[in-house]
Formats: structure tokens, C-alpha cells, sequence
């Protein structure tokens, strides 16, 4: 799996076994979902692309590296996937943000686009999709469809846990992208959620049932 990442980094494993207890009100889950994507992002980014620029500083005239071109852009799959926004922001605020909108057939548990909406020129720049949960993998593998169709080429995605299945869905279907995940848990449910797992992030972001 040359092009998955998972985490190992014990401040991210510590923050994502908070996320798991159930006790875990909605203020300090919404604070951890940022911090973790936070942290996972100091990494994923590792690879932006930097150009010399001169600066003047207070003793002397000098070129330094700065991003290249046109940046970024964050991609949350709506919704639980703009409860990792922010922590991307902190680290590139000038990146644009778009917007994918996804809902799961209760029955099929496959995915419908409802709402897609993509930063331009989305071909000249670095694509982070966000998810907190890669659970089928039909949504992942749906919105990096979307964002390819609109010309996007460089794509990065995000998820905080992964269950296998899914993992393997949408590294089969996207071989080209670059996959991180905070953690990888032990197997779907026959409701497809993922076991262990810590519930549904989207309910568990914004205080909703």
C-alpha cells in the first residue's frame, strides 16, 4: 500500500481514543476532530510544491521558500467532513474550500450526490477531500469521481478511522491518490458502521441524533 499512510504518532492515537469514548461531548469531540486533522495534515502537506521569493528582513535582502502556485484546496464530504476543515486551515489559511455533498441509501448504502461545488482553476492545485470515517468507501470513491471530472488531478484524502473494506475500495478504485488515515479499526458491521469505531461523526460533530 505504497500510497496509504497510517498513523502511528501517539498524540494522534491518544486524541482519537477520546473521540471513541461516548462520553465525549459534542464541544471537546468537535475540538479533537480539528486538532487531529491538524496533526495528520502537518504531514499529509509534506510534499506542496515551494517557489524562492525575497523577502527583506530586518538585516538584509533574501530569497525563501514559499507554497507554489495555486495552493490548495480543502474538500470536506458533507457533512462530518467539515469538522476537519479548520484544522487544515490553521495550517494553509490561504486554501480555498469546496464543498462535496453526499447522503447513503439506507438500504444499499451506496452514495447520491446531492451538491458539488469545486474552487477554480481545481486542476492547478493540491486537493485535501476530508472524512473522518472511510467506512464502504462509496463515498470516498464517489467524491474523488466528482472532483476527477472536474479536471482536479493532485488529490490527497483524510480520514480519522478507516475500516478495512473501505480502505481497500477506494485504494482499488483511486490508485493514483495519496490515502491517510488516523487509524485503522477491525471491520464493518452489517449496518456497515465501523467496529470499533466511535459512533457517527457527523451526529457526534454537530450534537444532532
Amino acid at each position: 500500500m505504497n500510497n496509504v499512510t497510517i498513523f502511528t504518532h501517539p498524540l494522534i492515537q491518544h486524541k482519537i481514543s477520546i473521540l471513541r469514548d461516548k462520553r465525549t461531548g459534542t464541544n471537546e469531540f468537535r475540538s479533537l476532530i480539528e486538532e487531529i486533522a491538524m496533526l495528520m495534515g502537518f504531514e499529509a502537506l509534506r510534499d506542496l510544491p515551494l517557489q524562492d521569493v525575497e523577502v527583506e528582513t530586518p538585516i538584509e535582502t533574501c530569497m525563501t521558500p514559499m507554497i507554489a502556485g495555486k495552493k490548495m484546496a480543502v474538500v470536506p464530504i458533507l457533512r462530518a467532513g467539515l469538522g476537519m476543515v479548520n484544522g487544515i486551515l490553521a495550517l494553509v489559511p490561504s486554501a480555498k474550500v469546496g464543498h462535496i455533498g453526499l447522503y447513503r441509501d439506507e438500504v444499499t448504502h451506496e452514495p447520491h450526490e446531492y451538491y458539488c461545488k469545486l474552487p477554480s482553476p481545481i486542476e492547478l492545485r493540491t486537493i485535501v477531500v476530508t472524512d473522518p470515517m472511510l467506512a464502504t468507501g462509496g463515498s470516498a470513491v464517489a467524491a474523488v469521481d466528482f472532483i476527477k471530472a472536474h479536471g482536479g488531478k493532485h488529490i490527497k484524502f483524510m480520514a480519522i478511522i478507516a475500516a478495512p473494506e473501505g480502505l481497500k475500495r477506494l485504494q482499488e478504485a483511486h490508485p493514483d491518490i495519496q490515502i491517510y488515515v488516523g487509524h485503522l479499526d477491525r471491520q464493518l458491521n452489517e449496518n456497515a458502521y465501523i467496529c470499533p469505531g466511535l459512533g457517527d461523526a457527523g451526529d457526534r460533530i454537530f450534537g444532532t441524533k
